[in-house]
């Protein structure tokens, strides 16, 4: 019993802060004005700027999962094979980012590539033409990739290390090369890392809307700018709920995928 009291404080922080907001995107997206019934704020993602700006999203949120998974496999396993501990210095200094606040990492981007930013000050003096940066589709991806790296790079290192390396020797001994170990012993031992980063990184990236409205500015607008401009420019709760449902369906989809691959929780531990 007394154990049972103990889980009361996360009971109501989880009804409080979880599912009574879940409600009410539910019953907004779900209703007009008036509070009848109705699918037209769910259907609206068919037209043709919420679809535009949907497809965009999962084109750049595509992207920026891949650059991860290709830039943090291969680190993971540098990781890994020097035999860096989960609480040594240089572990330390990936999980840093993720302390620091997600706005100043993003505005310090902004920063680096604007017109007059440090970036093409350095290209100016040394004579070389300046870039247009900032407010592009690039900008957005590399916002992306260097906010959501470290949630890629830390649950396949967690799987990594738990492979033996008994496992590994074995199919050495036994003839197999660099590339024959990594397609048929590494990757699919580390399936549960990789699903779990994959995870992590697109749904962050398909949501985000703070990223494109720094980096991209107005010129570029994604699933995630819609949806908060009807809740803060527009004053309609009831469509942007509606369009949050839309996104809803690819989280449960992502939450399906870990629960099918992952089942002990392998990659989301560390």
């Amino acid at each position: 019993m007394s154990k049972k009291l103990l889980s009361g404080p996360y009971l109501l922080w989880m009804i409080g802060f979880t599912v009574i907001p879940l409600a009410l995107i539910v019953f907004y997206g779900l209703t007009d004005r008036s509070g009848a019934f109705t699918l037209a704020n769910v259907l609206s993602i068919g037209t043709a700027e919420h679809r535009k700006a949907l497809f965009l999203s999962l084109g750049l949120s595509l992207i920026s999962t891949l650059v991860c998974l290709l830039l943090a496999y291969p680190l993971a396993m540098i990781l890994r094979k020097r035999n860096i501990g989960k609480g040594s210095f240089v572990v330390f200094i990936f999980i840093l980012p993720m302390w620091m606040n997600f706005l100043l990492r993003t505005l310090a981007w902004q920063t680096l590539l604007e017109k007059n930013g440090v970036i093409n000050g350095i290209l100016s003096a040394l004579h070389l033409p300046t870039q247009s940066l900032i407010n592009t589709s690039g900008a957005i991806i590399l916002g992306m990739v260097y906010n959501f790296l470290p949630f890629m790079v830390l649950p396949i290192y967690n799987v990594l290390c738990k492979i033996d390396d008994n496992t590994i020797n074995a199919a050495q001994d036994l003839g197999a090369n660099f590339f024959q170990t990594l397609f048929y012993i590494w990757l699919p031992l580390s399936v549960p890392g990789i699903i779990s980063g994959v995870t992590m990184v697109f749904v962050p990236a398909l949501t985000t809307f703070v990223i494109s409205n720094l980096l991209g500015g107005s010129k570029i607008l994604l699933i995630g700018n819609v949806i908060e401009q009807e809740f803060t420019k527009g004053s309609n709760w009831h469509l942007g709920s509606g369009l949050s449902l839309v996104l809803m369906i690819f989280i449960l989809l992502s939450m399906a995928l870990i629960a099918k691959y992952d089942k002990n929780g392998e990659g989301t531990t560390f």
